[in-house]
This record gives structure tokens, sequence and C-alpha cells, in this order.
């Protein structure tokens, strides 16, 4: 096991890795410098962690270039504190914070940070139950310096990484707004995907329950027995909202994961009686 004092990992600003594994300076618009302090949260790296190289070919206007630059991947559950260190693309200045929109010194937009969440993104807390009026707020926020239309006097690197962050903050946040999207999301940062379909594992008596719903959806004759169904599926939602916060903060993803895809079931009747209410209006 390795001491914490020797868990240093840099990897120089001054070079890059090609495919080959030879080093070189030409092409250098993007680096990464990576450091791994002593705070680290594990004492040693698990044996399948590896460092891995990336090209990511970026067409800008006529001009197309080549960044090369390698990350560590790791287990989700083996992390350390130390953060990735960036430089603006165009003057060359390390950025103070991350995510970086825009460099302080020189002001240029800048490239999305790959592998950000969406929590940090937002600036929210990484909780099932965040507060939305400050997700709302954060929104409107950076859509209104990173909205392309203010990059459209810019060069066309400017206006692709202004298009490429604005697009970025717009699913976001709509994943982050409403509580399913929010704990699928959760549940995809552990490596927990709810898969789509049916559900295999569902009870039987709540199968019996969704499809008693649905008929009586569908046999629904008025606006107010629409409304009715869906006063009572608004309920079930906020029910099983505070059993999904519950188990997740007890760190139980299984039972997370089986209350999402019920939310799922109960999400889906709640659009169906908006559209059976449009209907009868």
């Amino acid at each position: 096991m390795l001491a914490l004092n020797s868990l240093r990992i840099l990897c120089s600003p001054r070079a890059s890795l090609r495919p080959n594994g030879l080093m070189t300076t030409k092409r250098q618009s993007v680096y990464k410098a990576v450091t791994c302090s002593a705070h680290c949260m594990s004492t040693s790296f698990p044996t399948k962690d590896t460092w891995h190289h990336t090209t990511n070919f970026k067409a800008l206007g006529k001009e197309r270039k080549t960044f090369y630059y390698t990350s560590l991947v790791r287990s989700p559950r083996n992390y350390c504190t130390g953060q990735v260190k960036l430089n603006c693309w165009k003057c060359k200045q390390p950025l103070e914070k991350s995510p970086a929109f825009f460099c302080m010194s020189c002001k240029v937009v800048q490239p999305p940070d790959e592998g950000t969440s969406f929590f940090k993104i937002m600036d929210c807390d990484h909780t099932f139950t965040l507060d939305t009026q400050k997700l709302q707020k954060r929104y409107l926020q950076l859509q209104r310096s990173l909205h392309p239309d203010n990059f459209s006097q810019k060069s066309a690197k400017e206006q692709e990484y202004s298009e490429i962050q604005s697009a970025l903050v717009n699913k976001a946040y709509k994943t982050l707004l409403k509580p399913l999207s929010r704990g699928l999301y959760m549940l995809e940062l552990e490596g927990m995907p709810v898969e789509e379909g049916t559900d295999s594992s569902a009870d039987s008596e709540f199968l019996m329950e969704l499809m008693e719903i649905n008929e009586a959806l569908d046999e629904a004759q008025t606006p107010e027995a629409a409304n009715r169904i869906g006063q009572d599926t608004k309920g079930k939602l906020a029910d099983l909202t505070k059993e999904i916060d519950a188990a997740l903060l007890k760190g139980d993803l299984q039972t997370a994961k089986a209350l999402l895809a019920q939310m799922k079931y109960y999400a889906n009747i709640e659009e169906k009686v908006k559209e059976k209410l449009s209907d009868l209006m």
C-alpha cells in the first residue's frame, strides 16, 4: 500500500501525450495538470484505475485542431480531494475555479470541464431535496452570460464553446429540476441506472393498482374525475419523494432504485392526466 505522502501524480503542462506515447509540445491548446495531494480519501489506488489517452477532434470554422490530454480513470468510490488544474485556452493563465465558464484574466468563454457533475455546474448541493429556487436563479444567471447570441461577433471558437456550454446548462437544469430525473441522475452517478421498460421486480399488487388507475383515467368523462386521479397521483409522488430522500440519505441505493422505478410509473400517469384534461376541456 502506498504511503499518503507518496500519492502525488503530476501531468506536466509543458507536454502532451500523443497516442503513440511520445511527448510533444505541438498543438498544445488544452492541457491539464493533475495533482493528487496527501489529502486523498483513499490511501491506495485500486488496481482497476488506469491512465488513458484521449484524442478529441474539434472542427472550428476552417481550422481543424487535435487536442491530446491524459486523465485518470478512477472507481467512483475511490477519489481524492485534489482538483484538476485547468488553464485558459487563449491566454494560458490558470483558471481560478471549476467549472470555469469564463477566464478571469482575458474574459473569454471556456470549454466545458469534462466529467463535472450537473450539481457542480448548477452550484447546488448534491442532494435529492435541493433548493429548486436557487437552481432556477443559477440557470437564469448562466444563460444570460452564456447564450450564443452574446458571442455572434466573437471568434469561431468562442461561438462554439458558448453553444456547448449553453446546451450543457440547459441539460443540467432540466435534469435536476424534477425529482424523478434528479433521482435517476444521482443513481447514474453511482453506476446504478434504472432501466427503461417494465420493471420485472415490480410487485404484482403494485402493478394491479397501476392498471386500475389507468382504467379509471380512461373511463373519466369529466375534468373533475380526471382531477381527482391527478391529485391522488400527486400525493403518491410526494410520498415517494420523501421515501427516496430518506433512502439516499442512508446510502440505501437499492431501495432508492426500487422507489424511483415506482415513481416513473406515477409520473407517467401524471402526464396522462394532463393529456386527459386537455381532451376534456
